[in-house]
This record gives structure tokens, sequence and C-alpha cells, in this order.
């Protein structure tokens, strides 16, 4: 495969920075905060480093030190990917490498039969720790998730509930239609995989290629979901979240070593002269529920630090000894109840009425912010220069750490990953980690970024964008997300792909899978008019996987491109980026940017799914979409058939027939 290769000079200068670099801790470099030449300048908030101040796209100045602003950068930056995280929980979970050749890094699994990936041990009842208060047949009465996990065997069933929780059907547990890999790649990787490599390196470079500038790799486990694990499938059984961090970072120093085409920022300068020598520049990050672990956190940092971090976040799914964490999928509640015993009826996140682990407010937010911990942590990141982002994190925490900002000068605050709440469908607004406009507002007045989640379902409609939303969890979804948060909002925006994350991408606008976040009827309508009068696809395999790996995310853009969105400001992220960086580590004079502009109209809230599914024709109290199916296609009413008649179905569709 052709790689670009570099000049002599930058050749030359990348291999004795290596040489420098290289020794125990196999090319991370290490600098000691208070006395590295590169960073030490960079470290505090009353350094008079050479840039400061944010710009948008169009590389206009929005806050603190302009004079000597430099040009705009050109390139897309992902702010959340788990490029190594077949390491994570153990080493138990992902199937598939992030490097090698393809008929060995996506070589085909076994579809969980016997199962060395993407199954759970069948007794989890130890998970739901040991509670005075509360036995667990009681609990299981009270959440009906948890009768499931502590009933004997629940494991095989848990293993699929994991997969569907999102929409997501089959990827988890057995999945026998999900096994081929290399080299068709037609069961995966796929919008909808939550256990199957999704960052592949050749994938990498096909993105870095397509213009993928800045990339955010962020090393990741979850001790909760290890230890549910059959251990004859962990590689490392103790499940410390530390140890597969560390790994992780390893591999990311090992990976730039072997690609001249990448490198690992360490500095504010470094990311800019990588983006401007056209390679790619990653910033490592860390995402674990139980960040630095137990004993004094300091000495932790300073080794992450040491590894080549610059930027993390300080909670994940669980609350963690720094801060609050934003409460989402019950799954992670009944991990945060392991911990405390916390059984919350101040409002119902987990059912109706509770919400287990997570001590809430009657709006269901979380009543823990930032810790004693949690602020010196921030505190000490900003006098290092590193980068804050608040993901995850409770709108508690995110407000103290927007006082700790403030009181120094402003200093930015970003979202990696997250959806804008106003956007979204009602049932979502009530997750706390959805981003309220009161915190997109707090990232343009420091000078942050938001990194737009590329998720996969539906949302409300944005009127003002031009694209139509009528493809529910497609392109024409992140569309609608993607135009109000730059048009409306007015905030500087990157992708947050968390590729390789426990979670789904953009569904396709094409295929079985088109259109399939909303309800069946409604999405084979949707599907339908795509398909013949809808915007063309692109014909690369976007169009019937989604947004299935790293190397797709170019065809995202172009998807929106032809949908009729402008993704210039995703294609000068990058340039958001660094420019955010270089306001962290040099002088500030307050406000990025006022927020006096911001405009949060034009949003049309749908209708919820049975109202929206009673306005299609029904028969034996069954909706179907008239005309949808072609000769041949499985069908049960005449109605559905283009033809008008379906051969062979019984009344009521049992059995069903073909359209003829």
């Amino acid at each position: 495969m052709q790689r670009k290769a570099l000049s002599p000079p930058t050749r030359r200068a990348f291999e004795v920075s290596l040489s420098i670099c290289a020794g125990a801790l196999l090319l991370a470099c290490k600098a000691d905060p208070a006395t590295s030449n590169s960073d030490a300048s960079e470290g505090s908030a009353s350094s008079t480093g050479s840039s400061a101040g944010t710009t948008g796209a169009t590389g206009t100045p929005t806050g603190g030190d302009t004079e000597a602003a430099p040009p705009p950068l050109v390139g897309i930056a992902d702010l959340h990917l788990h490029m190594f995280a077949e390491e994570a929980f153990g080493g138990g979970w992902f199937h598939g490498s992030h490097r090698g050749p393809g008929e060995e890094a996506l070589a085909p699994c076994d579809g969980g039969d016997p199962g060395d990936h993407a199954r759970l041990q069948d007794d989890l009842a130890p998970l739901l720790g040991v509670c005075e208060n509360i036995s667990p047949t009681e609990l299981g009465k009270l959440v009906p998730l948890v009768a499931i996990i502590a009933a004997p065997g629940g494991g095989a069933a848990v293993s699929e509930y994991v997969s569907k929780i999102p929409g997501s059907d089959g990827d988890t547990g057995k999945h026998a239609d999900r096994t081929h890999g290399w080299p068709e790649l037609d069961g995966w990787p796929r919008w909808d995989v939550i256990a199957h490599q999704q960052v592949w390196e050749e994938q990498l470079h096909a993105a870095y290629e397509a213009g993928l500038r800045i990339e955010v790799m962020s090393a990741v486990s979850l001790d909760w979901l290890c230890r549910a694990i059959p251990p004859e499938n962990l590689d490392r059984p103790e499940c410390d979240e530390m140890a597969d961090v560390r790994l992780q970072l390893q591999q990311a120093h090992e990976f730039v070593a072997q690609h001249d085409w990448a490198e690992i920022a360490l500095t504010a300068a470094d990311a800019r002269r990588i983006v401007e020598e056209d390679r790619l520049a990653i910033v490592l990050s860390v995402e674990a529920s139980h960040l630095m672990g137990d004993g004094d956190w300091r000495p932790q940092l300073a080794e992450l630090y040491d590894l080549g971090v610059r930027t993390l976040q300080p909670v994940h799914q669980l609350n963690s000894r720094f801060a609050g964490a934003a409460p989402h999928n019950p799954i992670f509640h009944v991990a945060q109840f392991a911990e405390n015993c916390h059984i919350d009826m101040d409002c119902g996140l987990t059912t109706a009425a509770v919400t287990l682990g997570f001590d809430v407010d009657k709006d269901c937010k979380n009543t823990l912010g930032l810790t004693a911990d949690g602020k010196a942590l921030i505190t000490e990141m900003m006098d290092r220069g590193m980068l804050l982002d608040v993901a995850h994190m409770s709108e508690k925490g995110v407000g103290e750490v927007r006082d700790l900002a403030v009181a120094r000068d402003h200093y930015p605050i970003y979202i990696s990953h997250g959806h804008f709440r106003e956007i979204m469908t009602k049932e979502r607004q009530r997750e706390e980690k959805t981003t309220p406009q009161w915190i997109v507002e707090v990232l343009r007045q420091t000078g942050g970024i938001m990194g737009l989640r590329t998720g996969h379902e539906e949302v409300n409609t944005y009127e003002p964008s031009a694209v139509d939303n009528s493809c529910h969890g497609s392109s024409r979804s992140f569309a609608q997300a993607y135009d109000f948060g730059r048009l409306g909002l007015k905030v500087p925006l990157a992708l947050g792909s968390d590729l390789n994350g426990f979670i789904q991408q953009v569904r396709p606008r094409f295929g079985p899978d088109a259109c399939s976040a909303s309800f069946p009827t409604e999405a084979q309508c949707q599907a339908r008019d795509e398909q013949t009068a809808g915007t063309p696809p692109l014909t690369t395999a976007f169009d019937e996987a989604g947004l299935g790996h790293i190397g797709l995310l170019p065809d995202l853009l172009a998807d929106l491109d032809q949908l009729g969105s402008d993704t210039a400001a995703l294609r000068h992220s990058a340039d958001d980026f660094v420019r955010m960086w270089e306001r962290a580590v040099g002088p500030r004079s307050g406000p990025a940017s006022a927020v006096d502009d911001i405009d949060n109209s034009g949003i049309t809230v749908l209708p919820v799914h049975a109202a929206r599914e009673a306005e299609f024709p029904q028969e034996c109290g069954d909706s179907y979409c008239a005309g949808a199916l072609q000769t041949g296609a499985e069908c049960r009413f005449d109605g559905e058939c283009s033809s008008g008649s379906c051969a062979g179905a019984g009344a009521c569709g049992k059995p069903r027939g073909a359209c003829s």
C-alpha cells in the first residue's frame, strides 16, 4: 500500500526524535514537566507562549492573544477513538487486532460458539455485589434486569441483551451470521458492532489519506465488564483497568514507531507541526471508571504524563474518586449499585421509579460533582497544560470544572464525544450524558470544542438544516445534530466517533439496516423512499455498512456533502483543536467568545412512535408500509407488495407469503 513519504529533513528529525525517546517505556518520551523544554513553556496558565485564542473554521480569532495567530490548519479531527481496545477489559472482549495483515487482524471469528469473545460467563450473580439492605431476589423484583443477571445461566441472556440495548441485534453472545471478516468483511465491521475490531491500521491509514489529521486515542477499560467475561477468555484475569490502559498506551508508541505518517503530539506546537507536515497527530487520552486506582494519584498522573497522555476524562461510566458520572445505560446503573448498594427513589432511570447506584435529584441528575481529589486533579492538569475533557461527567461536576477554569482566565474545556440534548428525542434528553445548551456555552466561553458523536439514534428535526430528516439513525440524522451545532449553537465542532467503544455508529441509508432507528414500518417506508427518490448512494461500503470502521469516516463527510450539509467546519476541525490546545498553554485574556448569538429555535419535536405508527395503514392490528415490497419478497398482506398481491399468505400473514 502507498505511504506518504516524509521529506529527508523531516524524516531525519523524526528518527532523531525516536532515538531520543527510546528506552524502558517503549518510546514513551519522559519529561519532567517542571524542566521539559517543550512542555515547561506550555504548562502554565501564566506562560508567555507564542499562541493563544481560538478560531472558527474560517480562522477568525475569537479570543486571547491573536497578534501572531498562525494560518489555519486543514484537516479533520476525531476526538475519541479506542484503537487498541482489543486489550481493554482484560483482553477478553474484542475480536480482531489493530495491526497485521488483513487475513490475521480481521480473520473470521467463531460466532460465539464455542465463544472466545463477546460473551459473558454463565454466573453473573457475584457482579451484583453483597448488599446488607436487600437481597438479589428482592432487588430483582424491583428491577427486572437484575433478576436476569442473578438467574442461573443469566450470562447467556445478558450477552444478548448487551447487544440489543441501543438497537443492535446479534453482535454479542452467539452471532453465527457475524463471523465473516476478511476478506469480504460482510459480517463485520459494520455500524452496530461492539465486539469486533473497527480500527485496523490500514483503515486508519485510509482515513488519514482522506484528510484525518488529529486523532485522540483513548486507552479504555472497565473492570466490571472484565470480571463478567469467562476467565478462559481473559489475557489478564486480574482485571486491573490501569494495567489495560498502560498496555494500550505502550501500543500507541509502538504504532507510531512503525508508521512514519503518524506521530504522538506531546505539545500544542507538536500538533501544529505534525499537521503542517501533512501527517496524523495522535493525542493520547485515558477513559477509565477507576482512573488511577487506589493510593496517591499524583505520581500516577506523572506516570501517565510521561507515557505521553495529554488529556483524560476524570470519570467514565461510574462515579470515580474524582467526580460523579452522568448516568445513561441501565447496565452501568447495575455496575454502580454493585459498588455502593444505593437505591434511589427520587427519580427513575433504571426503571420508571428506581435509579440504581447513583444518588440523583428529582430531575434524575447525579448529585455528585467534583470530589476534593477531583478539584486537585483539574488544577494539576491545568498546571501541566493538559486538556480538560468533561465527557461522561455529571452536570454538577462540569459546573465545578467551569468555575476552576474561569478562575484561570477561562482555561479551555472540551467534550470529546457527546450529543446535543435539545435535538435528541425526549427519552434521550432525560439522560444526563446528553449535553445541554449551558454546557455548550461553557465550551464556547472557554475556547473549547465539541466532539459530536457519530451516533445511530433518531433525532428531532432541525428546520434550518438543508438535509431532510427522513432516514432515522443515518447520516441524515447526524446532519440534524451537526447543523444544529454549527448554525444554532455556533460551537466549534469535531467528530467524536468512539469507534471500538461500547456503542453503535451512524446507520446506513441503504440495505437491510437502512433508516432503522425508529420502528420497522417507518424504517421500511423511509428505506423505500431513500432508494427510489432519495440522494444516491456513494457506491462504497458506507452505503450498507454505515460507519462500520475508521476508514469510512471520510465517507460520512462525503455523504453529508451530497445531502446538502456544509462540512467545512469538520474539515477544518484540526485547526480548532490545535488552537484550543494553544489557548490552554498560552496567555489568555478572558472569555474566548460571547454566547449571545446562540439561537436554539427551529427544532420540530417528532411525535412519539405510537402516534406516527397510527398514520400507517393497518391490517389485523399490524401496521405496514404500502407497496414497499418487490416481487419475491416475503410479505404478510397484499397491500405491502408493489404488485398488490402477497401470494400464499395466510390469514393475518400467518404463514407469510411472497409478493407476486
